[in-house]
Formats: structure tokens, C-alpha cells, sequence
């Protein structure tokens, strides 16, 4: 019974709270909070952060409800506009359509940590979209912000090093989202000389790296991430052996970005600073993973494409229904090392071998920047960024989740600094750019 009445005075309390919270945002957008916004702006978030879970979900409901637009008012103003044509009447009506939550979360963002209280208050929000579609248009008012304000061309560039701050190490540590680092002697091996690792910083949250890239030196594409990530092996000190840089990984820092272009920004940027800082470097490229190939591979019955020449399509399916019958849907045996005592691969496994890798060339080829087919969104990433297919390597990660994800396949994607923009243009007409190499798998 008083389990019973102290919920109910905390539902009561809570209630008030956010009572007080919607009220300071109703005058945030009268003339009076224009004036006295970064008070009234700073009183709100802070009785935001105070808000429990169920509270904050009741704030985004009345934000998607109260916050919109007159629909009567946006219709007049529109058949005004199509009436007659005139910069009033347009400008009329796109101050009409612009939500009035945009304006309150623009006066939200004048407290001092009004960004970064915005970037969590999307990454709450997007959890919750699922379950409540009907916060889309608040979702789409945030990202619409935060794409502005975080423009690459506000946000800083900078490397982060051995001698970095320790909390900003840790940051590294615990947003490395493609290879885990495995504590500090992992993430010093990764920027000792023939590593680097870069971050995008903006100028309200100098201390929270938004998306980071890591970076090896080497004297040849790599067909492997094992030895990239080998804490022991030696650093190569010599700049004059690094001749290619490899993007092995990279990793958004705050979720409430989600959807805001950063990475192939980072990516170019990347690329310009090294090569001016080493002249010798004469290739950009990726070791990625596949990260959709295994449940891809899992679920197709049948390919067809008119990509494909019949013939080859016919191959394509003979080859799929024979590693069906021999291997079932996991064809991760296929990858690894023979034990020891074991004979060697023989023909037939090789034959495998090389047809999954040629089912795996299809799937990266039939990648669609519309994603209407089933493809990578790896994939997608580097050939929308203006990377080029260029080598598909078996048995190049047998991680557990390098095995689970791909059967251990990785790709090499080509960023040649000359031909990106050609690339992409490529790709946003539906055509993937391909290596002969990937190609003669077809």
C-alpha cells in the first residue's frame, strides 16, 4: 500500500516536471522567450535530463503533436503560392511549413551544452521509432538540424596519438565499433608509426570525437586484418616502406548522429592530409568487411539479374545449389586451415571455394544506392563515398564475426583521390565500379 502511494506522489511529482518543461517551451517561442532564451533554454534541459523514461517519451508525443504545423495555414498559404508564383508568397509559406518545433529546438541549442544535450536527446529518440512511428517528424526535424550544424565544414580534423588525453583514449577504446581494441598495449600498437588514427571534433563538444577513422602504412594492399591488428608485431619506422594507406576500420562515437554524413568526409579528408604529409603514399584503400554476405547467402534461392550474361547466371545457380547440397548455408569450414594432420584442400573444396567467393562478387555488384535489392551496407558506404570494387579476399578475417558475417571474406575498396567523383556518379546511376580482378570472377 505504500509502495502504492509513493508511485503515485512520484508519478504526481513528475507530472509537474514536465508540466513546468512543456511550459518552457511554449515560451521559448513567444517574443519574450526570444529575449530571454538562453535562461528559459537552459532551465529546460535542465528539467529534461530530470525527466524519467515514461516522462520523456509523454515530451516527445506532445513535440510530434502540439509542435507541428497548421495544416488550414499551410494550406492557404499553398494554393496562394500556386495562385501566384511571387517570393512573398513563397516565403510565406515555407515559414508557414517549417514546424514550430524547429524554432524551439534552434533556442534549445542557445544554452551553453544545448548541442550535445540535443545529439542525446536524438539518440533517445531514435530508440523509441520503432515502437512509435508516429515521432518520425520530430526525428526528421532533429536530423535536419544536426546535419547543419554539424556540417564538415564546422567540424575540426584532427590526429589523435599516444599523447592524446587518457579520457580521450578511453573514448577511442570504447567506441571502436569494427575490430575491438583489447585495453591500452592494443590501442598503442594501433598508433605507433605505421598507424594513424584520425577524428572528426565539433567546436561545442571539443572533447567528444564524433567519428574516427584508423589507418595503416604499408608497402601493399593487405589481404588479411590479422597482422594489421597484431599488438606484436613490429612497427615499421621507415616512411619511405609506407606506400599504402589502408582504412581498416571506422566508428560513429555519438548514435544521436545517426544519418548525418560524416564518414566519407572523413574518409577524403583523411586521404588529402596524409598524402601531403607523405608524398610516397600512392594508394587509398579499405580492408572492410561483408558484413550482410552469410545471412544474404542464408536466404537466396535463386539469382538472377540482367546484369549478368545467361550463361553466367546459369553458373551462378548451378554453383549455389551444389554448395547447398555439400555445405548446407554456413560455408565457414570452407575458409579455414586444414587441421594439422589433415590432407590439403582438395579440388572439390577449392571449386567451392572459389564459387563462394564468385556468389560473393555478384552480391557486391548487384549493390544498389536505392537499397531496393538486398545488398551491403558497407558496400553502399565506400561505392556512394567513390571507391572502386576492387579485390574480394577469402580467408581474411576468422574472427568469430568475421566467420559468422562473411564466411571470413573481406574486400579491398579502391579510393583513387582522381576518379572519386566519377565513381560516385556512377553509383547514384545504379552502375558499381568494379576491378577487372572482381569482374573476371564473373
Amino acid at each position: 500500500m505504500f509502495e502504492r502511494i509513493r508511485q503515485a506522489r512520484r508519478t504526481a511529482r513528475e507530472r509537474v516536471e514536465l508540466d513546468a518543461l512543456i511550459e518552457d517551451c511554449r515560451q521559448l517561442l513567444t517574443e519574450r522567450g526570444e529575449s530571454n532564451s538562453l535562461v528559459i533554454a537552459a532551465r529546460a534541459l535542465e528539467r529534461y535530463r530530470a525527466l524519467s523514461e515514461p516522462a520523456v517519451h509523454q515530451l516527445f508525443e506532445v513535440l510530434a503533436g502540439e509542435f507541428d504545423p497548421d495544416p488550414a495555414v499551410v494550406l492557404q498559404l499553398a494554393q496562394a503560392y500556386a495562385a501566384e508564383q511571387s517570393p512573398e508568397n513563397l516565403i510565406a509559406l515555407m515559414k508557414a511549413a517549417e514546424p514550430p518545433r524547429q524554432e524551439l529546438l534552434r533556442r534549445l541549442n542557445r544554452a551553453p551544452d544545448g548541442t550535445g544535450a540535443l545529439v542525446a536527446m536524438r539518440a533517445r529518440l531514435l530508440q523509441r521509432l520503432r515502437q512509435q512511428p508516429a515521432l518520425k517528424s520530430v526525428d526528421a526535424d532533429l536530423q535536419h538540424l544536426l546535419s547543419s550544424w554539424f556540417n564538415p565544414g564546422f567540424l575540426t580534423l584532427r590526429q589523435v596519438d599516444w599523447n592524446a588525453p587518457a579520457q580521450l583514449l578511453e573514448k577511442i577504446i570504447q567506441h571502436e565499433a569494427v575490430h575491438e581494441i583489447d585495453g591500452w598495449t592494443d590501442l598503442r600498437r594501433r598508433l605507433e608509426p605505421d598507424r594513424r588514427c584520425f577524428a572528426f571534433f565539433h567546436p561545442m563538444l571539443p572533447d567528444e570525437p564524433l567519428i574516427f577513422v584508423e589507418v595503416a602504412l604499408l608497402d601493399a594492399m593487405p589481404a588479411a586484418i590479422a597482422p594489421l591488428l597484431d599488438r606484436r608485431s613490429v612497427p615499421e619506422t621507415r616512411e619511405d616502406r609506407f606506400k599504402v594507406a589502408v582504412f581498416y576500420s571506422i566508428s560513429n562515437c555519438q548514435p544521436g548522429l545517426r544519418g548525418v554524413n560524416l564518414g566519407n568526409f572523413l574518409i577524403k579528408r583523411v586521404a588529402e592530409r596524409l598524402q601531403q604529409s607523405l608524398p610516397k603514399l600512392k594508394t587509398f584503400c579499405t580492408l572492410s568487411p561483408i558484413p550482410s554476405f552469410a545471412s544474404w547467402y542464408a536466404r537466396v534461392e535463386h539469382i538472377e539479374s540482367p546484369r549478368l550474361k545467361p550463361a553466367v547466371q546459369r553458373e551462378l545457380n548451378a554453383g549455389l545449389q551444389r554448395l547447398r547440397e555439400r555445405h548446407g548455408r554456413d560455408l565457414s569450414p570452407l575458409v579455414l586451415p586444414p587441421a594439422e594432420g589433415a590432407p590439403a584442400r582438395s579440388r572439390t573444396a577449392a571449386a567451392d571455394l572459389q564459387m563462394m567467393q564468385r556468389l560473393c562478387a555478384f552480391y557486391l555488384t548487384d549493390t544498389s544506392p536505392t537499397e531496393q535489392r538486398a545488398s551491403d551496407p558497407v558496400a553502399r558506404f565506400h561505392l556512394n563515398n567513390g571507391a572502386r570494387l576492387e579485390r574480394i579476399n577469402a580467408a581474411a578475417d576468422l574472427s568469430r564475426n568475421g566467420l559468422r558475417q562473411s564466411f571470413g571474406q573481406m574486400v579491398n575498396y579502391l579510393y583513387d583521390l582522381d576518379e572519386i567523383e566519377s565513381n560516385h556518379d556512377r553509383f547514384v546511376n545504379d552502375q558499381v565500379s568494379t576491378s577487372k580482378a572482381v569482374l573476371g570472377l564473373l
